[in-house]
């Protein structure tokens, strides 16, 4: 029972954190405002991991390469703490569950962001709907703009309706259902 109250702590912590990191790295590639609510909140959350990581790590290309390492960093000691507590034999051999880890790590990275992503969208319709203006809808609108900007020529409003968020939504779906979670089944395969 302590176990597994320590586990969900653990993956508490260690999610709402990595979310929080990945939130900063889109923000930053989508060059969204610096001086609103949400940036403040993210910025002073992150801070402590990703200022002396940027020291070592520079960017490219505009990203934040030193936000998206300490992010892959905290899933990847999520992973091997909460594969440590359920027992996994992690020393048969060490390189392969290492690469393994490593790996899942970049794969939970890439789902959190597809969540982080679906979030956004809906938020966004619905501040679209009920205080359009407010600071988190600026944010909302930089952070999606880039991923809807190509689905928006390729389905046109329909009355008047943009359908466009709703056929992301069920593209991101399908790329958790079918490239992710094979993924992660074929790594955790790796682990055994």
């Amino acid at each position: 029972m302590f176990q597994n109250a320590l586990v969900f702590l653990i993956e508490t912590i260690a999610g709402l954190f990595t979310v929080a990191l990945l939130v900063r790295f889109f923000m930053q590639w989508a060059r969204a405002p610096q001086r609103n609510p949400v940036s403040e909140v993210v910025n002073a959350l992150t801070n402590f991991a990703v200022l002396p990581a940027r020291r070592f790590i520079p960017g490219l290309w505009g990203l934040d390469l030193a936000t998206l390492l300490v992010a892959w960093l905290v899933q990847f000691l999520e992973l091997f703490l909460v594969l440590l507590l359920g027992g996994y034999p992690l020393h048969a051999d060490p390189v392969q569950a290492f690469a393994a880890i490593a790996l899942l790590a970049v794969v939970r990275l890439l789902r959190l962001g597809l969540y982080i992503l679906m979030v956004a969208l809906i938020v966004q319709a619905v501040l679209s709907w009920v205080n359009p203006y407010s600071s988190v809808a600026a944010v909302t609108n930089v952070l999606t703009r880039p991923f809807l900007r190509p689905v928006q020529r390729l389905v046109p409003p329909i009355a008047n309706v943009d359908l466009s968020p709703l056929v992301l939504i069920v593209i991101c779906q399908l790329i958790l259902m079918l490239p992710v979670a094979y993924l992660e089944v074929l790594f955790m395969r790796l682990l055994r």
